[in-house]
């Protein structure tokens, strides 16, 4: 397990040090069939966060799409429903800004550290139903720590409402999916984040205006 979360964080760092050498050239221009498009009102640097968590928000929808299909659990289904309406805010900021969308078909990343991040996921979530919650405990964890990253980096603000939207997610499914742990005779101990900082989202009630609730 500390194993598998040390793999996780280190592919986190690797995702998006390549993504910062490898999209936009640090010149504010994205790519498209191949030619340059001026992104004119974004930096480098969040057009590069926009592409990247397009795809790290796939990550999570196409594994809890899996582990929905393995253990028939509706939370994995209503959560991934959840990604998808995520999936398709990011969307939206990318077209706005002229940037080509990176998703693919489902399980399959142009990015080899996100691949390789999904196939690991997969590997631990197939393993138990307990290890499937624990899975999509850590995802949201990873996932707001790296939004918060994005938020501090940018001055934008329809980037900041839809991080701080996606963050309002998260939350909700992380208290989700330790319902669900904890049910089960589990006491959840926080995976990357800070204990304090979990404990205080878990006890504290679903947030209105960012998701459904789930079960």
């Amino acid at each position: 397990m500390v194993r598998k979360i040390t793999l996780l964080i280190a592919l986190s760092i690797l995702i998006l040090t390549q993504v910062h050498a490898g999209w936009g050239g640090g010149n504010g221009r994205g790519w498209r069939g191949g030619q340059e498009q001026v992104v004119d009102s974004l930096t480098s640097e969040e057009a590069q966060h926009l592409l990247l968590l397009r795809e790290e928000e796939k990550v999570a929808r196409d594994v809890y799409d899996l582990l929905y299909q393995q253990w028939g659990l509706f939370i994995f289904s209503n959560i991934a429903s959840a990604e998808q309406r995520h999936m398709d805010s990011v969307l939206a900021q990318l077209q706005r800004y002229g940037l080509v969308d990176p998703a693919l078909q489902p399980g399959v990343f142009g990015n080899q550290e996100l691949q390789a991040l999904y196939d690991s996921l997969i590997l631990q979530g197939t393993s138990s139903e307990m290890d499937a919650l624990l899975t999509g405990a850590l995802i949201e964890e990873v996932d707001m720590q790296d939004l918060h990253e994005m938020l501090e980096a940018t001055e934008n603000s329809g980037l900041t409402r839809l991080y701080q939207k996606l963050l309002c997610g998260s939350r909700n499914h992380l208290r989700a999916f330790v319902r669900q742990i904890e049910s089960r005779g589990m006491v959840y101990q926080a995976q990357v984040m800070d204990q304090a900082a979990v404990d205080q989202i878990v006890d504290s009630p679903m947030e209105r205006g960012c998701g459904r609730r789930y079960r």
